[in-house]
């Protein structure tokens, strides 16, 4: 990682060889590419970091002292670049909004968006989602959790590495409150049937459709580049909802 494509105080957001993307061993869902950050992504990210970045040195946060309020939260994990979370944070200025990407350009990208529409009710974390389940989140404290697109990793021999998986789905559960709903999402009709497969298989969750039943598309969630890119492929969408029972 060089320092002509990171910003300079990279160190602080948990990036560094002491404090690295993740602490955990095996098998990972993501690639760390080293992306360059635009000019303007680096600006926002020197400027805003300070204020909406979270690190895994901060330990189990209290959302209201991190919000200055008792108010709904939420969860995306891989927020990508980060445009439909800045468009659910706009549109829900009553709801407050966690967001997880370990690619600093799309860190940057939504700092950006941040300061360009004066939102207050985003935080981020640019760490292994992994990591902030496991050492940053008190139990019962999400309302929502969402997992928009991620990584389909599509031929079969790669498939254990796919984020949507039971023991995964188990460790959200338990950050999740009751009736806390788990929203994923994918253009993949495979990764759709295998995320269908563990959410039924998954104690303590139930479908909020009919059994086995995909859900329509949310009004609240915005229409990602990945779904356009997924459309025009001639791909269809699916939408799994499920709820924490107990």
């Amino acid at each position: 990682m060089t320092e002509e494509n990171t910003p300079k105080d990279h160190a602080k957001n948990g990036r560094s060889d002491e404090s690295p993307v993740t602490t955990r061993r095996g098998v990972r869902s993501f690639v760390l590419r080293q992306g360059r950050m635009t000019e303007g992504q680096r600006k926002a990210y020197e400027r805003n970091w300070p204020k909406f970045g979270l690190t895994r040195e901060h330990g189990m946060i209290d959302s209201r002292q991190v919000f200055g309020r008792d108010a709904m939260l939420n969860l995306e994990i891989g927020f990508g670049m980060g445009r439909s979370l800045a468009d659910m944070a706009e549109a829900a200025p009553e709801q407050d909004f966690i967001g997880v990407e370990v690619h600093l350009p799309g860190v940057g990208a939504l700092l950006k968006e941040i300061a360009d529409r004066g939102l207050e009710n985003i935080r981020i974390y640019s760490i292994d989602a992994n990591d902030v389940i496991d050492l940053c989140l008190a139990d019962s404290c999400l309302d929502r959790v969402m997992v928009f697109f991620p990584d389909p990793w599509h031929k079969k021999r790669h498939h254990k590495r796919r984020l949507v998986q039971q023991e995964f789905v188990q460790r959200l559960r338990h950050k999740l409150r009751v009736g806390g709903i788990l929203h994923l999402a994918t253009d993949w009709e495979n990764y759709a049937e295998h995320m269908m497969e563990v959410m039924a298989d998954s104690e303590g969750f139930a479908n909020t459709q009919s059994e086995g039943g995909f859900s329509p598309k949310p009004e609240g969630r915005p229409v990602t580049k990945f779904e356009q890119r997924g459309e025009r492929l001639g791909h269809g969408v699916w939408d799994l909802l499920f709820y924490r029972t107990n």
